[in-house]
């Protein structure tokens, strides 16, 4: 489905760890087509600062490699009415987002899960699959990580968090149509 599209829960945008408004076709500009730039197209007014400013979220305690910017960590929130945008991607040199290991990842998870569990005030919380998008992961040999394997990697992490979304809420992940991605497929 669509997250952008989903009413009456909480939605997650991903952003990279500055989070970057500006949309182009530069490498450190934002994907329009992306999730987040499809959030940002529909919130042209949107004063990043000014949320952060709000949420009294501390940046982290190293910069960025991308010109050196304040950064955040990944996994980060902050609420924009009933959108929790978060810190994801690490920028490189040149402000491609990426994650250079699968822990990496999976630390992002783990601080997401927490975030939430004070983010998400009693209504259900739909995420996409995080990373299937333009996200890279080097992982040191460059391999890609699949959108099922992502998935599955999102559903271990949350079951084996302390911190969950309490009854009757959800935690609903918002999955892309592929040829190549089947929900029957988690696990295998």
């Amino acid at each position: 489905g669509n997250i952008l599209k989903k009413k009456k829960c909480k939605r997650v945008i991903n952003f990279d760890e500055c989070f970057t408004t500006q949309i182009g076709g530069a490498t450190a500009d934002i994907n329009p087509t992306s999730i987040c730039g499809q959030y940002l197209t529909l919130h042209p007014d949107l004063n990043m600062q000014s949320l952060i400013e709000s949420a009294q979220v501390s940046p982290a305690q190293s910069r960025s490699k991308y010109q050196n910017k304040v950064r955040y960590d990944s996994g980060t929130i902050i609420p924009n009415g009933d959108d929790l945008l978060m810190a994801f991607a690490k920028l490189d040199e040149k402000g491609k987002g990426r994650f250079f290991s699968r822990d990496e990842y999976l630390q992002c998870l783990d601080l997401l899960w927490k975030e939430l569990e004070n983010y998400y005030s009693e209504m259900d919380v739909c995420v996409p699959i995080l990373g299937a998008g333009t996200t890279s992961f080097d992982g040191g040999n460059g391999a890609s990580i699949s959108q099922q394997d992502l998935l599955d990697m999102m559903i271990w992490s949350y079951k084996l968090s302390s911190h969950k979304i309490k009854a009757k809420h959800k935690l609903r992940i918002v999955c892309k149509r592929d040829d190549n991605f089947s929900l029957n497929n988690i696990e295998k």
